[in-house]
């Protein structure tokens, strides 16, 4: 074996496992497979134009060096991204941790425990922070709350307001731009009209449903807007707030002073600024809100013996499930890093917090009064944490600009010539005295270097928080790092993530993501870096995003790219906003319909409503393919109002469709675009991509072909590539002076995690990546030939084969003996193993990747587990287990019950808990039994202080 390229690590089947595999498929090589799979009109002529592939050790030494180009200045310039302390016990234990980068969205509940108290947690600190009923567990970034925020206020209409045609958005002048920016993105293509303006200049009229406000402003000022919420709700209007959620911890919350939503960003508890994310934005509301609330929720349930337990409530109400009735198209959002800000407050506890809120406060009132005496006029009467000042006559911008940055300091530079900062966390008396001689120098005075910081508040009596927050014993219990370190392992090993077993999860492509892509991520200088920070401090960034942008085109065969989205999901916003804006610049804006296939994931239907289309459906054929004569049939019925087609490949059956290409040549006929989802573009690397298939624009996720984690449930990352045509409407964003488009807070969306990508292309080269898209067909094509004579496919390819995943049937074995598919992913726990993908796209079915990193090995025990679940399913039907006691019905079985005294089953413990040798081996005990699925969502508790009465 070969050890000197990624490849041969990353890449779990061996040259010796080929003859076994490749003779029950039934081809004699790899080769004949892919031709067997892949329509010969779309295959690539020529292998994918990259630069030879690097060994670990280079690309080690080559990250690192672009990491040294990027300068590490101490950034002042806030506007929601703010310096922060991640404890190293939480980024040693979480962010550093495969368990918890690895693991999948907690779906599968009881395999998941660990995350959803963390995440729970989560939702807990956001609920006492704002003082609001009920808070999801993330939302991608606080611009995209922002533009949740309005969609929701404008679904929530009273029924005159709709009657009546209410679309006015309200917005106070005073907000972030880039919040600002991708509200307007989000709310035109709705119907909405956005009215800036200063709020207490509001006239209400029967126009405005909702208004937007931030807590404290965009130039730092503290206001007190409990007279303008009054009015508002007396004229009907929601009111959404903006709120800094480390101020909260001083300031009277929002949900305190009549807020209907509040959101924000999570960023400043604890996580790295990476240029700008990823972070979790947070989202809280009112309980008669919660079916209309975007993302997910973690509620309280029980297990079937009582026991309490977290599930995620209310699934069947997450948006993008809802298809074309869906308010919002998240999926996925930020888990990873909503669980590190969960972990940061259990960390510091409600001390903690308000030590650290009040220490940004006290050194923030210091230089007020400080600079005040040295002749600059600060702006804000009350204030947190930023300051705004006029400059002396004597002193310019840019005087000042030239003295900071020649400290390595980086302020905020407003249009009007002022000039400000925003103190953080990790400020400390060096810097304040370092901020003094700045401006001091600029004044051309003198001062005393300061040795001490009094405790010191602007605030007024009204807008002083008097009630505590974080009184819940997980935040008072896990101070010191010995007990903390434990606490994060004991909920680690409640959960089943790749650092345990395979996730087959299928069209989630849940592949290694190796170690060698993630170590870089903890190099301050991808970590410490401002979004906002002038361009000659972030070479190592603007090089890594040039070349990434160069690869990823390379591969699609696109000739754009943005890497702003943050998820799967914002990718296909962004995609047919580029689409909406390309056919408005040729007079065809009036075109206004999406053609989506009746196979197609949620969020496909979701994305099209949200960018203010209506859908139209197209059959599939028994075979599981696009039925060709509808979509010509009603392509041509809405020629004329045809914007584009959404089209997954290979499809989200999980094969490779022959028409493809005749598909496009049918929709361009139209004058219609074609947009090519990229969640299965693991199966195309290589051989195929969507620029040769005809195809005008593509997503991707990172998250999925190219090995960045899912992190429980984000981050993800949405990159879109589109053809020559479509270059132009390409998103921008604020700082480039061009907002058109723009999709999240930051430029470039997750930069942070990008190096992963980045690593993963670099390190495997054309001919691996190839390698593993073959592999990662010959892996699922192995175990469909396992599983055809037993379970059955339910569907293939017109040669008889499958993708790069397949859908297993199960249908029949309800009807034949009552086991569901619900039953065989729970038993797959008690083995070991995470469920494939439930009844999707396919109900009553199992859909399964294998993904190209699994060794023969690991797919071989699966296909024993599978094959001894199916003889348990068997014994059921010949009588030989009981139809109400058996292991299917009862499972999963958690250790409390194993180990009771009691055992009352009519199999035994070692059934339940021992089926197959290889569990004895690497037993994955579970924590709860089957946790009640209806329970939590008729009474729904999403804190940690929730009980059933």
């Amino acid at each position: 074996m070969k050890t000197d390229l990624l490849a041969d690590r990353h890449i779990g089947i061996q040259e010796e496992d080929l003859p076994v595999m490749l003779e029950k498929i039934g081809v004699k090589s790899l080769d004949e497979l892919i031709n067997k799979t892949i329509p010969s009109k779309i295959r690539l002529k020529e292998p994918l134009p990259l630069a030879a592939p690097m060994t670990e050790r280079e690309f080690a030494e080559h990250i690192t060096e672009l990491a040294s180009q990027n300068k590490i200045y101490t950034s002042y310039i806030g506007m929601g991204w703010y310096d922060s302390i991640t404890p190293a016990v939480i980024q040693r234990n979480v962010f550093e941790n495969p368990v918890w980068y690895t693991s999948y969205t907690p779906y599968q509940t009881e395999v998941s425990q660990g995350r959803l108290e963390a995440l729970m947690n989560f939702q807990t600190v956001i609920s006492d922070l704002t003082a609001m009923p009920l808070a999801n567990c993330s939302l991608l970034d606080e611009s995209t709350a922002a533009a949740e925020a309005a969609t929701m206020m404008h679904g929530l209409r009273t029924r005159d307001q709709q009657k009546s045609g209410a679309n006015v958005l309200f917005v106070n002048e005073e907000i972030f731009p880039q919040n600002l920016a991708v509200i307007q993105t989000r709310a035109l293509p709705q119907g909405m009209k956005i009215q800036v303006g200063n709020y207490k200049e509001l006239v209400f009229t029967p126009e405005i449903f909702a208004c937007i406000l931030q807590y404290p402003n965009a130039s730092g000022s503290v206001e007190d807007y409990r007279e303008f919420v009054e009015k508002a709700h007396a004229a009907h209007c929601k009111v959404a707030v903006d709120a800094d959620i480390m101020s909260l911890a001083l300031l009277v919350p929002p949900g305190e002073w009549g807020a209907d939503i509040v959101f924000g960003s999570t960023q400043r508890l604890g996580i790295p600024l990476f240029y700008g994310g990823p972070s979790a934005a947070y989202f809280a509301t009112r309980d008669e809100y919660k079916r209309n609330m975007p993302g997910r929720i973690i509620g309280w349930s029980k297990d079937k013996y009582g026991k309490l337990a977290y599930r995620m409530a209310l699934q069947t109400r997450e948006q993008h499930i809802k298809r074309e009735k869906a308010t919002s198209n998240i999926c996925t959002a930020q888990a990873l890093l909503a669980t590190m800000a969960g972990f940061y407050a259990v960390y510091h506890g409600q001390e903690g917090i308000k030590n650290i809120a009040k220490r940004i406060h006290s050194i923030t009132t210091w230089l007020n009064k400080a600079l005040t005496r040295l002749g600059y006029v600060q702006h804000n009467e009350l204030f947190f944490d930023t300051l705004r000042f006029s400059l002396p006559d004597h002193v310019s911008a840019q005087k000042l600009r030239t003295i900071a940055l020649s400290k390595e300091v980086n302020l905020r530079y407003y249009d009007n010539g002022d000039v400000g900062f925003s103190i953080d966390e990790t400020t400390d008396l060096k810097d304040v005295n370092l901020l003094l001689s700045i401006f001091s120098i600029a004044a051309e005075e003198t001062v005393q270097e300061v040795t001490d910081i009094p405790e010191a508040s602007s605030l007024n009596r009204e807008l002083r928080r008097r009630t505590s927050f974080l009184t819940h014993e997980v935040f008072n219990k896990y101070h010191t790092e010995t007990e903390m370190m434990r606490y994060i392992k004991r909920l680690e090993r409640k959960d089943i993530s790749l650092a345990h077993s395979m996730i087959s999860l299928g069209s989630c492509t849940m592949k290694l993501n190796a170690a060698s892509e993630m170590l870089p991520l903890s190099n301050l200088g991808w970590m410490a870096i401002h979004p906002l920070a002038p361009e000659d401090q972030t070479k190592g960034y603007q090089t890594l995003l040039n070349n990434l942008s160069e690869q990823l085109k390379v591969i699609t065969g696109f000739a754009g790219i943005t890497l702003q989205p943050n998820s799967g999901a914002a990718g296909e916003y962004t995609g047919l906003r580029i689409i909406r804006a390309y056919l408005e610049s040729i007079g065809q804006g009036h075109r206004n319909k999406i053609l989506i296939p009746a196979s197609a994931h949620g969020t496909n239907p979701a994305s099209a409503i949200q960018c203010g289309y209506t859908t139209v459906t197209c059959a599939c054929d028994d075979k599981g393919n696009v039925d060709v004569e509808d979509l010509r049939a009603k392509a041509e019925a809405n020629k004329d109002d045809l914007a584009a087609l959404m089209i997954t490949y290979p499809s989200t059956h999980g094969i490779f469709e022959p028409e493809i290409a005749e598909i496009c040549k049918i929709i361009h006929k139209c004058g219609a675009q074609v947009y090519m989802d990229g969640a299965n573009m693991n199966a195309q690397v290589g051989l195929t991509n969507p620029g040769t298939i005809g195809a005008d624009v593509c997503h991707l996720n990172l998250h999925k072909t190219f090995a960045s984690p899912h992190g429980g449930g984000g981050p993800g990352v949405g990159p879109v590539c589109v053809a020559e045509h479509l270059v132009p409407f390409l998103p921008g964003h604020q700082v480039w002076g061009n907002s058109a488009n723009q999709v999240s807070s930051a430029p470039y969306g997750s930069a942070g995690i990008l190096p992963i990508t980045y690593g993963y292309i670099c390190m495997m080269g054309a001919e691996g990546l190839t390698n593993a898209t073959k592999t990662a067909i010959l892996s699922a094509n192995y175990l469909a030939a396992c599983f055809k004579d037993t379970y059955g496919i339910v569907y293939t390819g017109a040669t008889g084969f499958v993708g790069h995943e397949m859908i297993l049937d199960c249908r029949y074995l309800h009807d034949e003996t009552g086991i569901s598919e619900n039953d065989i992913a729970k038993r797959l726990m008690d083995y070991g193993y995470h469920a494939p993908t439930l009844s999707f796209p396919v109900h009553g079915t199992l859909m399964i990747e294998p993904t190209e990193s699994e060794s023969l090995w690991e797919l071989d025990n699966f296909v024993t587990v599978m094959q001894t679940i199916w003889q348990e399913i068997q014994e059921v039907k010949n009588g030989s287990a009981d139809k109400e006691d058996n292991v299917l019905v009862n499972a999963p079985h958690p250790e409390y019950e194993v180990v009771t005294n009691e055992w009352n089953h009519s199999y035994s413990r070692e059934k339940a808990a021992y089926p197959i040798e290889s569990v004895r081996d690497n037993k994955f005990w579970i924590n709860v039994a089957r946790v009640d699925n209806t329970l939590g969502d008729r009474k729904l508790l999403p804190t940690r202080y929730g009980k059933f009465e």
